[in-house]
Protein backbone atom coordinates (compact mmCIF):
# COMPACT_ATOMS: atom_id res chain seq x y z
CA UNK A 1 0.00 0.00 0.00
CA UNK A 2 1.25 3.49 -1.18
CA UNK A 3 0.60 6.26 1.33
CA UNK A 4 0.52 9.74 0.23
CA UNK A 5 0.36 12.86 2.42
CA UNK A 6 -2.49 15.42 0.60
CA UNK A 7 -3.56 17.99 2.88
CA UNK A 8 -3.55 19.49 6.29
CA UNK A 9 -5.48 22.56 8.00
CA UNK A 10 -3.71 25.31 9.33
CA UNK A 11 -5.30 26.92 12.03
CA UNK A 12 -5.18 31.00 11.69
CA UNK A 13 -6.50 34.07 13.16
CA UNK A 14 -6.85 35.71 9.71
CA UNK A 15 -6.61 32.81 6.91
CA UNK A 16 -5.60 35.60 3.91
CA UNK A 17 -3.29 37.63 6.04
CA UNK A 18 -1.47 33.45 6.71
CA UNK A 19 -1.99 32.08 3.26
CA UNK A 20 -0.79 35.32 1.62
CA UNK A 21 2.22 35.56 4.34
CA UNK A 22 3.30 31.63 3.16
CA UNK A 23 2.67 32.20 -0.59
CA UNK A 24 4.81 35.14 -0.20
CA UNK A 25 7.66 33.96 1.58
CA UNK A 26 7.81 30.89 -0.48
CA UNK A 27 7.40 32.66 -3.15
CA UNK A 28 4.14 30.47 -4.18
CA UNK A 29 1.15 31.19 -6.73
CA UNK A 30 -2.21 32.98 -4.81
CA UNK A 31 -4.28 30.40 -2.52
CA UNK A 32 -7.16 29.12 -4.16
CA UNK A 33 -10.39 29.19 -2.47
CA UNK A 34 -11.76 25.88 -1.13
CA UNK A 35 -14.93 25.50 1.08
CA UNK A 36 -13.79 27.16 4.07
CA UNK A 37 -10.23 26.95 3.25
CA UNK A 38 -7.87 29.21 1.59
CA UNK A 39 -5.62 26.15 -0.42
CA UNK A 40 -1.94 27.02 -0.83
CA UNK A 41 -0.45 23.87 -3.39
CA UNK A 42 2.96 22.42 -2.83
CA UNK A 43 4.67 19.67 -4.49
CA UNK A 44 3.31 16.36 -5.41
CA UNK A 45 -0.70 17.93 -4.83
CA UNK A 46 -0.26 17.98 -1.19
CA UNK A 47 -1.80 21.71 0.51
CA UNK A 48 -2.08 23.36 3.16
CA UNK A 49 -5.77 24.24 4.05
CA UNK A 50 -5.85 27.88 6.18
CA UNK A 51 -8.65 27.96 8.06
CA UNK A 52 -10.19 30.54 10.26
CA UNK A 53 -10.21 30.16 13.85
CA UNK A 54 -13.09 31.10 15.97
CA UNK A 55 -13.12 34.59 17.44
CA UNK A 56 -10.79 34.66 20.47
CA UNK A 57 -9.88 30.91 20.13
CA UNK A 58 -6.51 30.08 21.28
CA UNK A 59 -4.20 28.97 18.33
CA UNK A 60 -2.02 25.96 19.67
CA UNK A 61 1.16 26.57 17.54
CA UNK A 62 2.37 23.81 15.17
CA UNK A 63 5.77 22.91 13.50
CA UNK A 64 5.63 22.82 9.59
CA UNK A 65 9.16 21.49 8.38
CA UNK A 66 10.04 21.76 4.22
CA UNK A 67 12.49 20.78 2.25
CA UNK A 68 13.62 23.09 -0.34
CA UNK A 69 16.60 23.46 -2.57
CA UNK A 70 19.46 25.56 -2.23
CA UNK A 71 18.02 28.25 -4.53
CA UNK A 72 14.94 28.06 -2.84
CA UNK A 73 16.30 28.22 0.43
CA UNK A 74 18.58 31.53 -0.86
CA UNK A 75 15.33 33.07 -1.70
CA UNK A 76 13.04 32.19 1.11
CA UNK A 77 15.83 33.16 3.57
CA UNK A 78 16.30 36.41 1.67
CA UNK A 79 12.48 37.50 1.58
CA UNK A 80 13.02 36.41 5.73
CA UNK A 81 15.90 38.85 5.97
CA UNK A 82 14.10 41.30 3.42
CA UNK A 83 11.16 41.36 5.75
CA UNK A 84 13.08 42.23 9.13
CA UNK A 85 11.74 38.96 10.52
CA UNK A 86 12.92 37.11 13.33
CA UNK A 87 14.79 33.73 12.82
CA UNK A 88 16.49 31.05 14.40
CA UNK A 89 19.24 28.30 13.71
CA UNK A 90 17.87 26.06 16.31
CA UNK A 91 14.30 25.58 17.27
CA UNK A 92 14.48 26.28 21.06
CA UNK A 93 15.07 30.37 20.03
CA UNK A 94 19.15 30.36 21.29
CA UNK A 95 20.93 31.68 18.11
CA UNK A 96 18.79 34.28 16.77
CA UNK A 97 19.67 36.08 13.21
CA UNK A 98 21.36 32.48 12.57
CA UNK A 99 21.09 29.46 9.90
CA UNK A 100 22.35 25.59 11.19
CA UNK A 101 24.19 23.61 9.12
CA UNK A 102 22.73 20.10 10.19
CA UNK A 103 23.77 17.15 7.78
CA UNK A 104 25.51 19.42 5.42
CA UNK A 105 22.82 21.82 4.17
CA UNK A 106 21.20 24.62 5.39
CA UNK A 107 18.16 25.58 7.91
CA UNK A 108 15.99 28.10 9.38
CA UNK A 109 12.99 28.62 11.97
CA UNK A 110 10.78 31.13 11.83
CA UNK A 111 7.40 32.63 12.34
CA UNK A 112 4.16 32.92 10.35
CA UNK A 113 1.13 35.79 11.86
CA UNK A 114 -0.41 33.21 13.43
CA UNK A 115 2.47 31.83 15.82
CA UNK A 116 3.20 28.43 13.95
CA UNK A 117 6.98 27.99 13.73
CA UNK A 118 8.35 27.40 10.17
CA UNK A 119 11.23 25.21 9.04
CA UNK A 120 13.21 25.37 5.74
CA UNK A 121 15.79 22.45 5.44
CA UNK A 122 18.40 21.97 2.11
CA UNK A 123 19.22 18.16 3.64
CA UNK A 124 16.77 15.82 5.16
CA UNK A 125 17.17 15.20 9.30
CA UNK A 126 19.96 11.71 9.19
CA UNK A 127 20.71 12.15 5.37
CA UNK A 128 24.68 12.85 6.74
CA UNK A 129 27.06 15.15 5.29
Amino acid sequence: MAITFNHTIVASRNRAESAAFFTDVFGLPAAAEFGPFLAVTLNHGVSLDFAQAPEGAEITPQHYAFLVSEEEFDDIYGRIRARGMQHWADPQGRHPGEINHHDGGRGVYFQDPAGHYLEIITRPYGSGA
